[in-house]
């Protein structure tokens, strides 16, 4: 017979997909230019408009695609820093992958020129990768072998100083302050395939990478002795989650730029209703943010029309109150 946790796992999965689902065909028909169900589905079968087929196939599939795409990675890297970490109040830009993106996409702006989220997409991955890789490598300089302490350290101080060379890059350049000030409140504007279709390839390496060291987390989570008595390599595990947390959170940041709060959030909300078995959590964060993304990003295109909001101002409105709940959450916990 089905375990009750399982059950509910499976049950959270299967509304999560429902709700994609819906929100898959609402982002399609929403906007500042309201496309009719008939029309959707003529588009769809090849029979539209030039007017519907730009809207549909060159902006909203795309851009639908691609919230997707960032709610899966911050979903999945989400849960894999919380896990590192132990620290429920962790998010995946702890390990400076945002700075590291930022950094790198005000570099191609400046100096290389680079105009367009397309052109930015590569920079962005390269900046996160480097970064984080130097954080695992700073982290693991010590006696401690890369624990969480110090790699929570080492991300916040290199963080730190590239985005005060992000900031200085930014405000010298008027033309690279511009573009990066789109770039960074998180947006999903003018996001095509070119955009989308490179990053699947890392996306999915870093998806198959969080769920096999899922059980490995489990152990961990006991402590890192206990994990090595049970078997579990705990700097193997610890590498792999790194991996995986740069390739989704790398993605995410490469597609939309920084989105806040998706990666901290999610994993609190699945964890509340699966349980705190981490391959649950895990896979549960991957197919639940991409609800909070798309759903932010079809609020953000309505309360400003014609104009709209970028997703990741909506995902902020959305976490900073969660987040003052997380912590008052805690404080009772903790008895602080």
């Amino acid at each position: 017979m089905t375990s009750h946790p399982t059950r509910r796992f499976v049950l959270f999965v299967a509304g999560a997909c429902v709700l994609i689902a819906l929100l898959v065909v609402l982002s399609l028909v929403v906007g500042a230019n309201t496309v009719a169900p008939t029309m959707l589905l003529d588009t769809l079968a090849g029979r539209g408009t030039e007017e519907s087929r730009f809207i549909l196939l060159d902006q909203r599939v795309p851009r639908t695609a691609a919230a997707l795409v960032v709610g899966a990675g911050l979903g999945g890297a989400g849960a894999l820093i919380q896990a590192i970490t132990r620290n429920p109040l962790a998010d995946p830009g702890i390990l400076g992958v945002n700075a590291g993106a930022a950094a790198a996409v005000a570099v191609a702006i400046v100096f290389l020129g680079a105009a367009s989220p397309g052109q930015y997409v590569w920079f962005a991955y390269a900046g996160a990768f480097v970064l984080t890789v130097a954080v695992f490598l700073l982290g693991s300089a010590g006696p401690r072998r890369a624990d969480p302490l110090t790699l929570t350290f080492a991300g916040l101080a290199v963080g730190a100083v590239l985005s005060g060379l992000t900031t200085g890059l930014t405000l010298t350049n008027p033309d690279a302050f511009e573009r990066m000030l789109g770039w960074s409140a998180g947006s999903l504007l003018v996001r095509g395939f070119d955009v989308t279709t490179p990053v699947l390839l890392p996306l999915a390496v870093g998806i198959a990478l969080a769920l096999a060291i899922g059980p490995a987390l489990n152990a961990m989570a006991l402590g890192d002795d206990v994990a090595a008595g049970q078997g579990v390599s705990v700097p193997r595990t610890r590498l792999l989650a790194v991996v995986a947390i740069t390739l989704l959170a790398g993605t995410a940041t490469a597609v939309a730029g920084p989105i806040s709060f998706v990666g901290l959030m999610m994993p609190h909300v699945v964890r509340w209703i699966v349980g705190v078995d981490h391959r649950r959590i895990i896979a549960g964060s991957i197919v639940a943010a991409p609800v909070l993304v798309l759903a932010s990003d079809i609020v953000g295109r309505l309360v400003a029309l014609p104009a709209e909001m970028p997703v990741g101002i909506v995902t902020a409105f959305v976490g900073a109150p969660v987040l003052v709940l997380l912590v008052r959450r805690n404080r009772r916990v903790t008895g602080l």
